[in-house]
């Protein structure tokens, strides 16, 4: 067919959608009898009585300007739930022969599929290699290991849905995908959770139990409770090759844990050393510092923290003074929020250029509890305009004095012992007491003393164990660390020149400052489970007390023993090795996972395959404590990148903004919004937790707010669709039940197109190979032209990792191009008797590539509906949707004419009028007769091409066209579409003009009190001006236009004058 002549550039409006909160008027499934399920006229009947009921709610909504429709408490309506109830065993085909429900439904759409993907080794990159479409490329992924001890939340499964529509896009277009699922055996969580177990159900402690005996309980609890992620994954449709699943406690992941131990040790990256780390006192265990919670306080603050008898004041600057040795009167006053650190006080520190210190310089100060002499010393780490200008120095209780104690030759003095409490260094009145119990007592004695100078509110920041909830403490600890700054520069240097590529690139600012700062970490753990370190000390019987410890790595005690007979020179037989009874750091094993999921220290074929991975991707918070550290391990141990490309997702945030927290309360699982809860389930799930009481009632209040009726079932492709439909750039994601509803939706319009198509398609009907396929009518044309650029912008979507063009591209084809406008322009095509062959052909390709486009996305409803869709004659047929043919954008490029679409933009707007002129004159049954006048050619044509779209689009009767220079038409409504073009729609006989403009006051006066509140309240705080300027340009524009109707119906009934008339 050729191309349409083109004129001027016009916008294309996407669809003919109605404006925001009008019902549509034409759902598909009230028009015909679709694929085997009849509708009756009561059923026709009653959904036309729920769209009226809608429009009413709609309206008076919109009436209230109130809460925006993602804010609405209006309850949801539990829909239909349909079961498939063929008998099918898991890992057999489902059954497909029978018709389609009238509905969609997820539990009917996401039985039986999953367990015969897996069975059939779909997602085994084995398989993928013998595709007709393979390309030879490999494709290789992990996912981020969760923690075995919990469940998915909803952030998990934004990772899950981003990976799983990239790994599904790459199988299909031909590459060998592998992607590996694993577990993180979380050693601080797994083994709270089995203590607390274990208390509860025995009343045994854990110190009661064997190593050995404690271990074996963990592994028990590990394979009766573990599984449940797997469960979700597998729910959320994740394809993943579990025959390589891993876990980070398996034998053959613990020996690379250890490989890499004694690699790093050798190549003198590991050492032990006294120092400063973080410490839980609740968990007795040195922590990372991802399990550091940074929390502000405003100002004096209380917090209940375990062990701890009384609530505890924190966010206060506690004045005290230091008496000046040899001087009665004068005094340096010390500003501090710890002071249950005092009796571990070395100094008092001021700037060297404070003048109100200059003259006490190198003298002494006395202890205000001890009365011990301690020095003043200068530094100029100090902030002289803080507080008084002075600080106390407690080199072993602070990070920053301990690098100002090391620089002026302070011995550090430990205080605050692993529990918590105070040591005996604190003297007999102290010893044993809770260190914030101590704190009262210290700060009672200053006062007896004299020596207390005042508190006040003071803003802080609180170091949170997020394991435990205690405040954490820096305590002077022998432990092994991992040398990290030249691993770290070569991390760095890898973004920077390009080797390593983070996305968004607004990462990499982070990433340079990381490293350029980054610290020796330390990888020891007073844990039991986990991967016990493989060092050993040496015991010997005749070893002085002031002599260092000797300490040896090897991967077996045998090859241990050997390393300490060659650096003791003594037989190996004779010495007593002591082995580490800590357990490495869980980001240690996470760190290696990319190469030791595949098999590595051994060589094996998937490690020389698939390594380095193709792509990282996890969410933005793990960007530095993982991605980072698997970057430095992975470079240093294989010689390698483990990954050239790192996509980083946004945090899913509630809608407080608040990150997803179990001790928040505010983790969503992703099977509440796919199969739907009630809100007394959910809060139930709240109270069985173990949340403080206050972060209880904040959850509670919270849920009530947000799901005031529960979650309704949304399913799984439409949580996956709403998740990928938010862009990496977009920011921190906030995700509410209502956006993924709108998406189940979208599901259901997708099912009736695909009955609709069905039902058309018929028993007999034979598909085209779709390069023959040509359009043999203007509107084929559009919808195919269409179709191929969806494919283009799905394909650029994939290419540049931004799902969300993909979403975009995917919504508007099936919803504002297939279902909104070509099906109801082609319905008066297809009832005709003989149907031509054309249009049954193109809503076939339109159909199998549309549903193709989308199966990345939606992987069950697209194969539910592909695999009822009849074969292409003389082509092997792919077994599943989920290995068929991605649709090529170049395959499909000879259906592109971009001309016809710009110049179809010109219809749609046509169709829009003439919508709006119905609506004006409440033409709801009636259909009238349209003309079109334009007095450019090159329209004419355009508009004679689709005089019958315009008509069945526009419901309206027949469409001509009036001659450029031939008068208006007398009594017909009017509208201007531009300089060039007018629509006119006849009226007469068809409007009342007595009955109609009384509706139209009442309409008017409605919309213009909307319209004056709008204009007299003062906008919300954070309501966005455009918002509210489109909002009256939009009540302004309707008000016109009901002027002018109004207007023309006055002329109709001074023409026909009839008693009893109203004017407005």
């Amino acid at each position: 067919m050729p191309h349409l002549p083109l004129a001027s550039f016009r916008s294309p409006l996407w669809g003919l959608r109605p404006s925001w909160g009008l019902p549509r008027s034409h759902p598909l499934s009230t028009q015909s009898e679709l694929h085997g399920f009849p509708i009756s006229r009561k059923n026709r009947e009653a959904k036309q009585k729920r769209l009226r009921e809608k429009q009413a709610a709609l309206e008076a909504g919109i009436a209230r300007n109130s809460k925006s429709p993602t804010e609405s408490s209006k309850a949801w309506s539990p829909k239909e739930v349909v079961l498939y109830e063929i008998p099918t065993e898991p890992g057999e085909k489902k059954d497909v022969s029978g018709c389609l429900p009238p509905a969609y439904s997820p539990q009917y759409v996401e039985a039986a599929w999953y367990s015969w993907w897996v069975r059939e080794g779909f997602f085994k990159p084995e398989y993928q290699a013998q595709l007709p479409q393979a390309t030879g490329e490999t494709f290789s992924m992990c996912i981020p290991p969760p923690n075995v001890t919990g469940s998915l939340h909803i952030g998990h499964a934004l990772t899950v849905a981003i990976q799983d529509a990239l790994v599904r896009w790459h199988r299909m277009r031909g590459d060998q995908v592998l992607w590996i699922p694993g577990s993180d055996h979380a050693g601080i969580a797994t083994q709270a959770v089995v203590e607390k177990q274990l208390w509860k159900e025995r009343g045994v402690r854990r110190h009661e139990l064997s190593r050995k005996d404690f271990l074996r309980e963990v592994w028990q609890w590990k394979e009766v409770k573990g599984g449940e992620i797997c469960e979700q994954l597998r729910a959320l449709g994740a394809s993943l090759d579990w025959d390589r699943d891993c876990f980070t406690m398996d034998a053959g992941f613990s020996e690379a844990v250890t490989e890499a131990f004694v690699r790093l040790y050798k190549a003198g990256l590991l050492y032990r050393n006294r120092q400063l780390v973080n410490w839980s006192c609740a968990l007795k265990s040195a922590i990372s510092d991802i399990e550091v919670e940074n929390r502000p306080l405003p100002g004096r603050t209380e917090l209940r923290l375990p062990g701890c008898p009384t609530p505890v004041s924190f966010g206060l600057l506690v004045s005290i003074a230091f008496p000046v040795d040899g001087e009665p009167d004068a005094e340096v006053v010390v500003g501090t929020t710890r002071p249950e650190t005092l009796p571990g006080d070395m100094a008092v520190a001021v700037h060297p250029d404070d003048s109100r210190y200059t003259h006490l310089h190198g003298r002494q100060l006395r202890h205000p509890l001890t009365g011990q002499l301690l020095p003043l010393i200068t530094d100029s780490a100090v902030h002289p305009h803080v507080g008084t200008g002075a600080v106390k120095v407690t080199p072993a209780h602070s990070p920053a004095d301990a690098e100002m104690g090391a620089r002026h030759g302070l011995s550090p003095l430990n205080v605050i012992a692993e529990d918590g409490t105070m040591t005996s260094l604190c003297g007999d009145w102290l010893q044993g007491l809770h260190r914030f119990v101590a704190r009262e007592k210290i700060m009672s004695a200053l006062k007896e003393r004299g020596l207390f100078r005042g508190l006040q509110n003071h803003p802080m920041v609180l170091p949170i164990c997020s394991r435990s909830g205690d405040v954490v403490e820096y305590l002077l600890k022998s432990q092994w660390f991992v040398r990290c700054q030249e691993m770290g520069d070569q991390a760095a240097k890898a973004v920077e020149s390009g080797a390593l590529e983070l996305s968004p690139a607004f990462h990499r600012k982070n990433w340079q400052h990381w490293f350029s700062h980054i610290g020796d970490w330390c990888v020891s753990r007073q844990l039991w489970w986990g991967h016990q370190i493989p060092a050993y000390l040496v015991i010997e019987e005749h070893v002085e007390g002031d002599r260092e410890d000797c300490w040896v790595v090897g991967r077996s005690e045998a090859e241990a023993r050997e390393v300490a007979a060659e650096l003791t020179g003594r037989p190996g037989a004779e010495l007593v090795l002591e082995r580490d009874p800590d357990v490495l750091d869980t980001w240690f094993s996470s760190a290696l996972f990319p190469f030791s999921a595949l098999g590595w220290p051994q060589k094996t074929p998937d490690l020389a395959r698939f390594y380095p991975l193709s792509l990282l991707e996890t969410g933005s918070d793990l960007l530095l404590f993982w991605v980072g550290r698997m970057v430095m391990l992975g470079t240093q141990l294989t010689g390698q990148l483990p990954f050239s490309k790192v996509l980083l997702h946004p945090m899913v945030r509630d809608r407080q903004g608040r990150k997803m927290s179990k001790s928040l309360g505010n983790v969503l699982d992703p099977r509440d919004i796919i199969s739907g809860v009630e809100l007394q389930v959910l809060q139930e799930k709240l109270r069985s937790g173990n949340l403080d009481p206050t972060e209880l009632a904040i959850a509670t209040a919270a849920q009530e707010k947000d799901f005031p009726h529960g979650i309704p079932e949304c399913g799984t492709d439409a949580l996956r669709f709403a998740l990928c439909s938010h862009g990496v750039l977009g920011g921190d994601l906030r995700l509410s039940a209502s956006e993924v509803q709108s998406y189940r939706h979208f599901c259901n319009k997708i099912w009736n197109a695909l009955r609709f198509i069905l039902n058309v398609l018929g028993e007999k009907f034979v598909p085209q190979p779709a390069e023959e396929l040509s359009p043999s009518s203007p509107m084929d044309a559009w919808i195919l032209s269409r179709l191929a650029l969806a494919a283009q912008e799905c394909e650029r979507g994939f290419l540049a990792r931004e799902l969300s063009l993909v979403t975009h591209a995917l919504y508007h084809f099936w919803l504002h191009n297939l279902c909104d406008v070509y099906l109801e322009a082609v319905k008066p095509v297809l009832w005709r008797s003989p149907c031509p062959p054309g249009p049954p052909q193109v809503l076939f390709s339109c159909a199998d590539l549309g549903l193709r486009l989308l199966a990345p996305l939606m992987p069950y409803l697209a194969e539910e509906l592909w695999q009822r869709l009849p074969p292409r004659p003389g082509c092997p047929n792919a077994p599943s949707i989920s290995i068929a043919p991605y649709p090529s954008a170049q395959n499909l490029e000879h259906w592109r004419q971009p001309e016809l679409e710009q110049r179809f933009s010109q219809v749609q707007e046509v169709v829009q009028a003439l919508r709006a002129l119905r609506a004006s004159y409440q033409l709801t049954k009636a259909r009238p007769q349209v003309l079109l006048q334009s007095s450019d050619p090159g329209e004419q044509e355009l508009f004679k091409a689709f005089l019958e779209p315009l008509s069945t689009l526009g419901r309206c009767g027949a469409v001509d066209l009036l001659p450029p220079s031939a008068a208006a038409p007398s009594g017909w409504a009017q509208a201007s579409l531009s300089e060039t073009v007018q629509v006119y729609m006849e009226l007469q006989g068809l409007v009342d003009p007595q009955t109609q403009l009384p509706l139209l006051a009442a309409r008017r006066h409605k919309l213009q009190k909307q319209l004056d509140g709008l204009i007299s309240r003062t906008p919300s705080e954070g309501e966005a001006e455009t918002q509210r300027q489109q909002r009256l340009s939009s009540l302004q524009l309707e008000l016109s236009k009901l002027d002018k109707a109004a207007s023309h119906l006055r002329q109709l009934m001074d023409e026909s004058p009839a008693p009893g008339s109203s004017e407005l």
